[in-house]
């Protein structure tokens, strides 16, 4: 009977809570990545997308080639619902977003600045 009990006790399983959110990525964990060094280079993303815009002098070419590159980019990090703007320079031009905001709950948000850019990435 004892033995009984011991087994049954080792072979009930413990929930593993950090499973539950191990795939939720926070804005903060994102633009983090976003802002790091790339391929040991100089250059964040953050950094690229204002010399981009920067260079072509905040045209709209140069907007709307920003926004594909960041659409590509939180797509190939798997982030489902998000809006990325920028807020300094461009006034609150939204360059990417993904999903409904209007219904978003546990909205994470991060701002980042590079220069005289300010980007606020909001993920829910």
């Amino acid at each position: 009977m004892a033995i009984f009990v011991v087994n049954t006790v080792i072979s009930i399983s413990s929930p593993d809570y950090s499973y539950d959110s191990r795939d939720f990525k926070t804005a903060q964990d994102t633009m983090e990545i976003l802002s790091g060094k790339v391929n040991f280079t100089d250059v964040s993303f953050i950094g690229s997308i204002s010399d981009t815009l920067k260079d072509n002098k905040n045209s709209k070419k140069s907007v709307k080639e920003v926004s594909e590159i960041c659409k590509n980019k939180f797509k190939s990090l798997g982030i489902e619902n998000y809006q990325f703007s920028e807020n300094n320079v461009l006034n609150g031009k939204v360059l990417a977003f993904k999903g409904d905001y209007s219904n978003a709950a546990n909205v994470s948000q991060a701002t980042r600045t590079y220069g005289e850019y300010s980007y606020t990435l909001s993920v829910w």
